[in-house]
């Protein structure tokens, strides 16, 4: 139990990170509750590498990191959303189309300068023990913010996870929440990216929700446990960085994906008993 206790008693840095971690969890975990309801992990998944060629853009130009995530996941959505428009292609072949090009664009940027050498592992995988306190202001605010507009949302956004049909037919105007949904998780991968980076933010969308949804019945149920899923994962990921000298990002996504399989296995078990009891009494 020390071993999971001391990093975050004397290092001002390891605290930062804790505080940092849950925020994105946090907001990650509401999100990505409509994320794993509506199917949207892959837009998801292209939203986390379409931000690449804006943070490497945005580096070149000596710009904060944060523009160039902003623009790259606005490029992504705006670009998902003219081509299905203006097409007769479905959102799928859109969303793979853009992924492609945007991560290509990512690679070709990175290549052509040598600058990247020592940034590329940051952008890739995240820097969340080189978290300050103004980039943690900004987190917050955005993790209040995401969190308040999907509790605001929440009846449409089910609504959509069921039957855009029904959504429209209850009144609320389905492309318009379904724009709003897709702001949300860019808005997300945006402010997370610099915590686990733009290859990892995709496990902290998906991993807490789909942990949760193994157990629960209700909405507000499966945000609350995929919350407290992703900051217990952040808790023991840092510190397993912390003692065994490994990279936080990746040590926090490799603790919530295992999570994720000791649950299913505990749930994958409890059924199996129950149906043996009820073999039992029934042959009784």
């Amino acid at each position: 139990m020390t071993a999971l206790v001391t990093p975050f008693l004397d290092s001002p840095f390891m605290q930062r990170a804790l505080v940092a971690g849950v925020l994105v969890a946090v907001m990650a975990a509401v999100v990505g509750t409509f994320v794993v309801l509506r199917g949207l992990s892959f837009i998801g998944d292209a939203l986390a590498h379409g931000v690449l060629p804006g943070v490497a853009s945005t580096m070149l130009l000596g710009l904060p990191n944060l523009v160039g995530a902003a623009v790259g996941a606005a490029a992504m959505v705006g670009g998902v959303t003219l081509i299905t428009r203006r097409s007769r292609l479905t959102g799928d072949t859109a969303i793979g189309l853009l992924f492609a090009g945007m991560l290509a664009l990512g690679v070709v940027i990175i290549s052509r300068s040598g600058s990247f050498t020592g940034d590329l592992t940051r952008i890739l995988f995240g820097d969340v023990l080189g978290v300050g306190w103004d980039d943690l202001r900004g987190t917050a605010v955005g993790c209040v913010l995401v969190v308040a507009v999907s509790l605001a949302c929440v009846r449409p956004f089910l609504l959509l996870s069921l039957d855009p049909d029904t959504a429209t037919v209850m009144g609320f105007r389905a492309g318009l929440y379904h724009a709003l949904m897709l702001a949300l998780i860019a808005v997300t991968v945006v402010l997370s990216f610099q915590t686990v980076g733009t290859l990892l933010v995709f496990g902290m969308l998906v991993a807490p929700a789909a942990t949760a949804a193994l157990v629960a019945h209700r909405v507000g149920v499966m945000m609350a446990l995929a919350a407290v899923a992703g900051s217990l994962s952040v808790w023991l990921g840092l510190a397993a960085s912390y003692q065994w000298d490994l990279a936080a990002g990746g040590a926090i996504v490799l603790v919530q994906v295992g999570v994720f399989f000791v649950v299913l296995a505990a749930v994958a078990l409890r059924a199996r008993l129950g149906a043996g009891r009820a073999a039992t009494q029934g042959a009784a």
